[in-house]
């Protein structure tokens, strides 16, 4: 029997591919309607989606052969779905990313900000959350956990070896242990009767040292233990965080734009990169602080001299700041590279600002856009973005031989005289290479990403065309006799439930559709439930499977699933109440979310862009 349950199990995704279609079957039978037919579409792909039985870029394909199929849209209009302008941005965007990381700037930057912050535990965990949240806005927060968990870790352990030889010089020499102190677990203890004999020449006295050493040691590593988990965690939470504060931190963000320009063609460019930065920043620092704080009453209590330090300065923190300085050096000076990718970023993202800044004409209106939307924050991405391609990575221009050529050469030693022959000839001259390649490129951009957006616009598309999404408002219309903000705090507890066992792209692709068309049945603001819900689908805090940055940090071995719980569920908590209180203050200034707009009523939303 165990072996058959293990069988099964190792082969579950296909029964899951074959069994779930014929048991949704019976809705497009025995209802023979558009309607019908996309929701079997729809809800096989979100099935697929949730147990990913195949990887989430060919379910996201699915539209592509279904809808033509069930005659809900033609093929045509449906691959068009998938190569739109947002897919476009998100491209742009992370071409810029894997600049940055190609030439290490990230780590620079991370490493100049931990410097200035200094070592001291409640700073030390401030200071990498600050880090890694600033970093993932605008590059993977996957990459950006990846190079920040090891830097912490490093730090970490140099601290731990510091203490530990300052508190064995302590008891060997009775001397005050000047080591670094984190938590009230670390109590030292008086050394009675202890004179100036060696231990050699006092059996007793020796072990009493040796029993209170291991004592120490034992403290020393509960207390290093709790640092490390809520270090790992503040770092992996700080990811998730900050890649909403930007509209291409994250899918989701822009998720949600291709979603609104897609369902509301006519709504005024209300989701641009200005926009979602002036409302998610001061939700993201929001939402940064009381995380904070949270790890800090878990991991590290609120003993300010222990944990701030009061400006005190002793071996353990010179050592710890040494190990950072040490590894910034190994970066050397700045190079042009370095330097030409963080002009092009800043250019970039002051291009994005001022486009369309909402409060008054931006470059773009004044300059393109007078009579349509000729300009968006997509052609500014691929547009900077291509410059990558065409400036010079260094400003000699001499020639140089190709890897694989240096590669040959050493081969030389080994071979006979024809043979270097024939690899003399092979060797080629390769000119000044550029700040990215196509082969970089290749390496490290996730191209199933943008079929997941585009799988989401198709979906979103076909539920238009199928009158699906108009069903399903009528049927969610007794919502209107409840509260806004109670509707918004309880389709983010949902979001952010479902989202712990499912990606955040599909939970997005899914949900958006069906809130847009309940927002525009019961007359309510679209982006009062459609903006909140996004970011609560980037709020996956309390499971490893979550998202990659907290698999990451699971990986590192100090954290059990029940540390992970404990942290993110109060975390799940506290994002909601962010978001919903951002929602309501700042959130309904800048989109007059208290009126349903015009371009949101149902000519606009069912009209064709």
């Amino acid at each position: 029997m165990a072996s058959v349950l293990r069988w099964l199990w190792v082969n579950r995704n296909y029964f899951i591919i074959f069994i779930t279609p014929l048991l949704i079957l019976p809705l497009p039978l025995k209802y023979s309607t558009p309607e019908a037919r996309c929701g079997f579409a729809i809800i096989l792909m979100a099935l697929y989606w949730c147990t990913e039985c195949m990887p989430l870029a060919i379910t996201a394909l699915l539209p592509v052969i279904l809808f033509p199929l069930m005659g809900i849209m033609e093929s045509g209009k449906v691959c068009v779905e998938y190569l739109k302008d947002t897919n476009m941005l998100f491209i742009g965007g992370l071409l810029v990313a894997i600049a940055v990381e190609h030439w290490n700037l990230h780590k620079r930057i991370a490493l100049s900000v931990l410097l200035i912050v200094g070592v001291r535990p409640a700073l030390l965990m401030m200071g990498f959350m600050i880090v890694t949240a600033f970093l993932s806005m605008w590059i993977s927060n996957t990459a950006t956990t990846a190079m920040m968990l090891p830097i912490s870790q490093a730090v970490l352990e140099q601290l731990s070896a510091t203490e530990a030889d300052s508190d064995e010089k302590e008891l060997r020499e009775g001397q005050d242990n000047q080591a670094f102190e984190l938590t009230e677990v670390n109590i030292k203890h008086p050394l009675d009767n202890v004179t100036g004999d060696k231990p050699n020449n006092n059996p007793d006295l020796e072990a009493r040292i040796n029993a209170l050493s291991e004592l120490r040691r034992k403290e020393r590593e509960e207390k290093y233990l709790r640092l490390f988990k809520g270090m790992s965690l503040s770092v992996c939470y700080s990811a998730s965080i900050g890649g909403t504060a930007t509209l291409t931190g994250t899918t989701p963000n822009l998720i949600l734009k291709g979603q609104m320009d897609d369902i509301f063609p006519h709504n005024n460019d209300v989701i641009n990169f200005a926009s979602w930065f002036g409302f998610a920043f001061p939700n993201m620092v929001l939402m940064l602080v009381l995380s904070w704080l949270w790890l800090q009453f878990m991991y590290l209590g609120f003993n300010l001299k222990k944990s701030f330090g009061c400006g005190l300065k002793n071996k353990g923190d010179k050592e710890a700041y040494r190990v950072m300085k040490n590894e910034y050096k190994k970066l050397g000076p700045m190079s042009f590279a370095e330097g030409a990718v963080l002009v092009i970023f800043v250019i970039l993202v002051i291009l994005w600002f001022t486009r369309e800044p909402g409060f008054m004409p931006g470059w773009a209106t004044e300059l393109f856009n007078k009579n349509g939307q000729y300009v968006t924050d997509g052609t500014v991405a691929i547009f900077m973005s291509t410059l990558f391609f065409v400036i010079p990575s260094r400003l000699d221009f001499s020639c140089s031989v190709s890897a694989n050529d240096e590669h040959d050469e050493e081969a030389e030693g080994v071979g006979d005289e024809q043979e270097k022959q024939k690899k003399d000839k092979k060797k080629k001259l390769k000119g000044t290479p550029t700040l990215l390649n196509w082969k970089v490129v290749h390496e490290h951009m996730p191209w199933n990403i943008v079929l997941l957006l585009g799988g989401g616009f198709a979906l979103a598309r076909g539920s238009e065309e199928s009158g699906l999404s108009v069903w399903l408002g009528e049927r969610l219309a007794p919502l209107q006799s409840i509260p806004p903000f109670a509707i918004s705090l309880i389709l983010c507890f949902l979001v952010g439930t479902f989202t712990e066992c499912s990606s955040n792209t599909a939970t997005t692709t899914l949900f958006l559709p069906i809130l847009a068309s309940m927002a525009t049945t019961i007359g309510l603001h679209p982006l009062y439930v459609m903006l909140p819900c996004t970011i609560s689908a980037s709020l996956a805090f309390m499971l490893p499977v979550a998202t990659p940055p907290n698999a990451i940090a699971f990986s590192y071995g100090n954290l059990k699933v029940l540390d992970m719980a404990k942290a993110g569920f109060i975390l799940n908590i506290i994002g909601i109440l962010s978001i919903n209180l951002g929602i309501n203050t700042w959130g309904m200034a800048m989109f007059n979310l208290g009126t349903f707009p015009a371009w949101a009523n149902a000519t606009n939303a069912t009209s064709t862009p």
